[in-house]
Parts: structure tokens; C-alpha cells; sequence
């Protein structure tokens, strides 16, 4: 069968689209150092897994604003660079610099879950596309603002200055998990099946949307980049990490990652997120 030229670039083109692979990387605890820092390590790995033709995602229950500011500091810029935010409520091209998808929670559920929560006194706030939003002036908001790096405003009434309804509500608190735990418990019979919880760190009770999170982010992002689930790797260390450990083909859990983020792995790093734990498994199952 002859073969022109034209199809021989699209037959390599199809053979090196069949190769590429994804990598699902979450932030605090597996890419960045307890210090918040990117390691030397890591990215060297990444940038040779870009180098390579493959796909790095930064995928993270922290605010748009701040992952993509994150993603600047690496250079991911770069075609097949993308940020996963909120848990996978919003995703974000970011060599095309555009949101590609975005699902928010309903505005009277997220006034509900502020209600409920300042009850059980505990802080509440979401997000505008720039900033984090909250009633109260807390130690917990300007903490929190501190590590994400962006900044926080306090208003009478969330629902009332948003201009359209936000991705994620999040419930902290620094002093004790079983006061989330409590609140958890509290409030199941108005948030069963309307919204999805989970626990991102022992302080952060994240709130999104019905049938959001990191692991449906992963298939979203095959299906839009054309990447299979059997070419996709990701690495994470707590509970909101497992949705995505478990879609992806092989599911990294760091070393210093909570235990039942380990059992739900396939493989366990051997260096930790402050040894180079992300390199470790791009040499391993993507580089190699």
C-alpha cells in the first residue's frame, strides 16, 4: 500500500499522541516541600517529562487564582500544561490561558453551608475569581491567605456580593478535626446528595458540587486532550487526592501521605514530598 508523505506525518503524529502520558500532580504535601517550596529535584524531572512531549497537571483543592500563580513559578506555560483547581471544580488551559470547564455550587446551598457552620463555630469562606470571601475577620482567613498567597475580603453577606455562584465553599478549623468531624455530622441531612464533602488536610472540610472531584477531573482531561486512562500517573498524600489516585492507570501515594491514601494506591513513593518523591515517580513511569 503506498503511503504519501501526509500520511506518514499523521501516522507519526498518531503514534506519538498514543504515547504521551499524563501526570496529575497535587500541590501541598506532594509537589511542594512542607516549606511550601518547589525541590531542585522535581523540577527537573518535570521539565524533561515537558521536554518529552508528555502532559503535567497540577491538580489542587486550592483557589484558580492561586494554582495558576503557582504554575507561573514552575513555568508551566507550556502546551499540555493545565491547572485543576478547587478539586476539580474549575480546570484551566494554561497555554491557552482559558478556563475549560467549571462546575459552582447553588448559591443558597453555599449560604446554608456559611449558616450552618457559623452555628458550630466554625470559619467559612469561598472565593470570587480573585480573592477569598468571608464574613468574618478571623485568625483562620488570614492564616489561610498567607499559604495561598492571594487575598481575602470580608463582607455582610457572601451571596450578596458574588456577582455568580463560586466553585467551593471551605469549613477550617487549625484546633481539632473532630469539631469538622461534629459539623460533618450535623449537617448530612440538608447536604446528602446536593453537594460533595471531603477532607483536604485535618483542618480543611472542602464543599463542591454534586459529583466533583480530582478523580473526575482526570477523566474530564483524557477526554478533552485525547490522552487514554491507561497513559495516566498521579501522585497525592490526603483524602481528597484518592478520587484521583484511583482513576488514574497508576496511583502514586507519597511517603508521608496519610494511610488510607496509601491503601487506596498502587504504588508508594520511597522519597517523601521534601526528597524529590515527584521526580522519583516521573523517572519511574514516565521518563523511563
Amino acid at each position: 500500500v503506498w503511503i504519501s508523505d501526509s500520511d506518514d506525518a499523521l501516522e507519526e503524529l498518531m503514534e506519538k499522541e498514543k504515547n504521551t502520558k499524563a501526570v496529575f500532580l497535587d500541590l501541598d504535601g506532594t509537589l511542594f516541600t512542607d516549606e511550601k517550596t518547589f525541590s531542585a529535584g522535581n523540577c527537573q524531572a518535570i521539565e524533561e517529562a515537558l521536554a518529552a512531549g508528555h502532559h503535567i497537571v497540577i491538580s489542587t483543592g486550592r483557589p484558580l487564582a492561586s494554582a495558576i500563580m503557582q504554575a507561573k513559578e514552575l513555568g508551566f506555560t507550556k502546551k499540555g500544561c493545565f491547572v485543576i483547581s478547587f478539586n476539580g471544580g474549575e480546570i484551566y488551559d494554561m497555554y491557552r490561558k482559558k478556563s475549560i470547564f467549571k462546575k459552582p455550587l447553588a448559591m443558597p446551598l453555599v449560604r446554608r453551608i456559611f449558616d450552618e457552620a457559623l452555628q458550630c463555630g466554625l470559619h467559612c469562606q469561598t472565593y470570587s475569581d480573585s480573592e477569598i470571601v468571608t464574613e468574618h475577620d478571623t485568625e483562620e482567613v488570614k492564616h489561610y491567605s498567607s499559604i495561598v498567597k492571594i487575598p481575602y475580603k470580608v463582607v455582610p453577606d457572601v451571596t450578596a456580593f458574588l456577582k455568580s455562584e463560586p466553585v467551593k465553599v471551605l469549613v477550617v478549623n487549625y484546633e481539632n478535626k473532630e469539631h469538622l468531624r461534629d459539623y460533618l455530622e450535623k449537617t448530612a441531612d440538608f447536604a446528602d446528595g446536593k453537594i460533595n464533602r471531603f477532607f483536604s488536610s485535618n483542618e480543611y472540610l472542602e464543599h463542591v458540587a454534586p459529583g466533583i472531584d480530582k478523580g473526575s477531573a482526570v477523566r474530564f482531561l483524557c477526554e478533552y486532550t485525547g490522552i487514554p486512562l491507561c497513559n495516566t500517573i498521579a501522585a497525592g498524600d490526603a483524602e481528597n487526592d484518592i478520587s484521583m489516585i484511583r482513576a488514574a492507570h497508576i496511583g502514586c501515594a507519597m511517603r508521608n501521605a496519610e494511610e488510607e491514601v496509601k491503601q487506596a494506591a498502587d504504588y508508594i513513593t520511597e522519597n517523601d514530598n521534601n526528597h524529590d518523591g515527584v521526580a522519583e515517580i516521573i523517572h519511574k513511569f514516565v521518563l523511563k
